[in-house]
């Protein structure tokens, strides 16, 4: 008997770690909300990644990130991804990224995130566009910044859900680049 007492303590003792929330975020999300993990790219080496609800959404392992601003898109209701797709603001067209904002549909979930440059082609418009979805950093993002951003199609105020690192040659963590942004959060789910 004592045995088996044992090693029923033995196996509690070991399964004492601590609980795994939905994308590896700190703490649980309260109900009628999403969780969500995102991080910038790193130099233009690592791609950025991001995760909704337990699902990797985007990274180099999916090999579906790229230069510039990588963007996912889900349905504000359900969480559902609805597309996923990067914009080249270094060597590529601002115009597409502009169709492609201008698409977006009230009630979606938007989640950005740079890598290497997000910034040196976009313009007014494209900017204008990222404010309204309660973006207050992209007006000031310049040339190799690290950001991540999460806000919405609809949105009536700005979003809590914003990092911003200036690309500066005196705190770059990397030769030409600053760190890595990253952010968690619980995404409110929207309500009818």
């Amino acid at each position: 008997m004592r045995v088996a007492a044992r090693s029923a303590l033995d196996t509690a003792a070991r399964s004492t770690k601590p609980p795994r929330y939905k994308c590896g975020i700190s703490k649980a999300c309260p109900e009628k909300h999403f969780a969500f993990k995102m991080a910038s790219g790193a130099a233009n080496v690592v791609g950025p990644k991001i995760c909704l609800e337990d699902n990797v959404l985007m990274s180099g392992v999916k090999n579906n990130v790229g230069r510039g601003i990588n963007v996912a898109l889900a349905n504000g209701k359900t969480g559902e991804v609805l597309d996923t797709k990067y914009f080249d603001m270094w060597g590529g067209d601002v115009a597409p990224f502009i169709e492609f904002l201008k698409s977006i549909q009230d009630g979606t979930i938007v989640l950005m995130g740079t890598y290497d440059d997000g910034a040196t082609k976009l313009n007014d418009e494209a900017r204008r566009l990222i404010a309204e979805l309660g973006s207050t950093s992209i007006t000031s993002l310049g040339f190799r910044d690290n950001w991540v951003f999460c806000g919405g199609k609809g949105i009536k105020t700005k979003s809590p859900f914003e990092q911003h690192i200036k690309n500066n040659k005196d705190t770059n963590k990397y030769e030409g680049w600053p760190e890595v942004v990253e952010m968690e959060g619980c995404i409110p789910q929207k309500q009818d």
